[in-house]
Formats: structure tokens, sequence, C-alpha cells
């Protein structure tokens, strides 16, 4: 671990007479367009590598900044063709054979999502991630796969095609799992499954990850989930490692049509959400009616910080936010960390017996 300070932050380069920060403003002008509003993180950016050069650091640390970024280009711009449509992450084990049970739910998971136009994200490989993306077909499929030196190589949907990006960092790929998932479902799997999953559940305990449906997907009788949730109850809830109410993360299915119907539950009023200044905003579909409203101020309080909440329409001036212009907002002063009884909210506002009728 390096004890140095972070005055190097804000230096002035020493390499050379040559003045830096004018040369990087000078490809800025060149290469970002001028109605851009992202020139100063371009900026840091380019600042950041620079500082790196002149410090000249050793090649690992070079090639890691170096892939890392060149990666994440990748990424944003193959996923920038999909940014409109709902996506589902879908993890489970490479080696589940096509002819076991689990292979044949995730092959009839996939379909269902496609149906309702949700694409399909996995890990591209073999097992139940082949079997998703069988049944999602490419169209609705994306592959996000690892460069390993076995039981990796991409599956036949995404194979050769332009849905399917290759990454040698498991951070990275980790990344776009959860930063493009409108909902997740696990499978049984290894310990790549359960490293995604507890993952999962720790951005989204944490409020770095924005709250979406997590379902545990098993087969009938089968008892891999079973087993995690009883070891979770009685050696992290009982043992207060997490509170009780952080367990509502995730919701437990046995077959893939509930997984569907859990999904869709979630998304019936819940649109999205999003910090504005020091306010929690979440976005609806609907407007709640007024019992309704009583209820979230008694019922809910505990997750407000101060005062209570309140139901606003869309205003251009104030959200400026034109995409979501017909969604309304529920907003209030979220303590950022009961995110299981943030979840247990949203089931709340999700009921159609709470919205507001158009008489």
């Amino acid at each position: 671990m390096s004890f140095e300070n972070d005055n190097y932050l804000a230096r002035q380069y020493q390499v050379s007479s040559i003045d830096l920060d004018s040369k990087v403003d000078e490809l800025l002008d060149l290469a970002v367009p001028p109605t851009s509003k992202n020139r100063e993180l371009y900026r840091e950016m380019m600042l950041t590598v620079a500082r790196m050069a002149e410090d000249d650091r050793n090649r690992w640390d070079a090639k890691i900044m170096m892939q890392t970024l060149r990666e994440m280009e990748a990424s944003f711009s193959l996923l920038e063709r999909f940014k409109r449509r709902r996506k589902v992450t879908v993890f489970g084990s490479a080696r589940t054979e096509p002819e076991h049970p689990l292979y044949q739910q995730a092959k009839e998971l996939g379909e269902i999502l496609a149906r309702h136009n949700l694409m399909v994200i996995t890990g591209a490989g073999g097992g139940i991630m082949a079997a998703a993306h069988e049944g999602a077909g490419l169209e609705n499929s994306l592959g996000l796969n690892i460069a390993l030196p076995f039981e990796q190589g991409a599956n036949e949907t995404v194979h050769g095609s332009g849905n399917l990006l290759t990454f040698h960092f498991f951070f990275l790929r980790k990344l776009f799992f959860v930063k493009e998932a409108d909902a997740l479902v696990l499978c049984p799997g290894g310990f790549g499954t359960l490293d995604e999953a507890l993952e999962v559940l720790t951005l989204m305990q944490t409020g770095k990850s924005p709250l979406v449906p997590v379902v545990l997907l098993d087969q009938e009788g089968g008892t891999y989930w079973d087993k995690a949730l009883e070891f979770m109850r009685e050696e992290l809830v009982d043992k207060n490692y997490i509170l009780p109410s952080d367990l509502r993360l995730m919701r437990q299915v046995r077959t893939p049509r509930d997984a569907g119907l859990e999904i869709a539950r979630f998304y019936r009023n819940f649109h999205s959400s999003r910090w504005f200044n020091k306010t929690f905003v979440v976005r609806m579909n609907h407007p709640l009616n007024e019992g309704a409203m009583d209820t979230l101020h008694k019922e809910f309080a505990d997750l407000c910080v101060s005062g209570g909440y309140e139901q606003v329409p869309y205003c251009p001036k104030t959200h400026n936010e034109p995409e979501f212009c017909n969604q309304f907002r529920l907003e209030f002063v979220f303590n950022d960390r009961d995110h299981g009884r943030l979840r247990e909210m949203v089931d709340f506002i999700n009921l159609p017996q709470n919205w507001k009728r158009n008489d």
C-alpha cells in the first residue's frame, strides 16, 4: 500500500517545457463536439493519463490502465445500440448439461423474456448462459464473455456476432452485468454465480447500484437457494451482520413463468429512480391516491430523514428530463440506508389499488 499523499493530483508537469494542459485543450478542441456537456470529464480523463505517463509507472500498471479504458470504450459503443431496451442479466453454471431440467428452465426463461421485448444478458458461455440465449434468440441476446484458458468460449447464439463483448478483466465484466441490468435472475451455479449474487446484493444494500428485481430461480424440489437463504437467515440476519429487511432485496421462485411475473410486477408502476440534489426521486407510471399517500407517511416514515413523501408532476424547468416527461414523481429525503425497506415500499406503490383512478 502506498502512503503517498494526493498532492500529485494538482501538481504542474515537470517532464519538459511543454504546457501539457494547453496541449490537452487543443486536442479536446479537435475531438469533442462543441455542444458536448462532457468536455471537463474528458479533460480530467486525459490529464489522468498524462499524470501517469509523467510518472512512467511500471508496465503492468500501464497495461491495466490501457486495457481498462479500451474495454470500457468498446462496451459503451456497443451497448449504445441497445440503450432503449430493458435488459435482464441471467447468471448460472456454465457446466449445466442441455438435458438437465435447469437448462430447460433457463431456455424457457429466455423465451419468456424475449416475448416481453426484454434483452437477455449472460456471460456468453455454455450451460445456463447458452440456454438463456438459445431461448431468447440472437436479436434479444447480449453476451459479455471473459477470456479464460478453459470452458468459456462464446455460445453458438452470440458467437461471432455484433452482440458479443469479450473482457480481459472480471471487474469490468461485472460492472456491465449490473450497470445494464433492469433485473437479474440467478440460477444455481458455482463460485462465479455466488460471487455475482453477493456482489449484486452488496451494491444494492449499500445504494451503489439502483434498485432492480433480483430473482433466485431453481427447479421444483431444488435446494440450492433454500440452503443459501437458510445460511443468510441463520448466519447473517440472526447475528446482526445484515438487517432482516435486506433479504427483501431478492425473491425466490420455482418456474421461469414466475420469474417473468416477478420482473413484470416490479415495473407495474415503478419506472426508475434517481437522486436529485439531496432528494430521492421515484419515477412512477401512475400517481398514487390519497389513501396510499397516507399509508406511506405512516408505515414508511422510517425511510425519511426529514419531512415526508411528496408527489409531484413532471416540471421541465426543475427536472429537465424530457424522456421521462410522462412519469409521475414521488420525492422524499431518503436515509440511503434501508434499501430492503425501500424495496418493500416499491412493492406497495406497485399495487393497483394504490393508484389514483382516471375518472
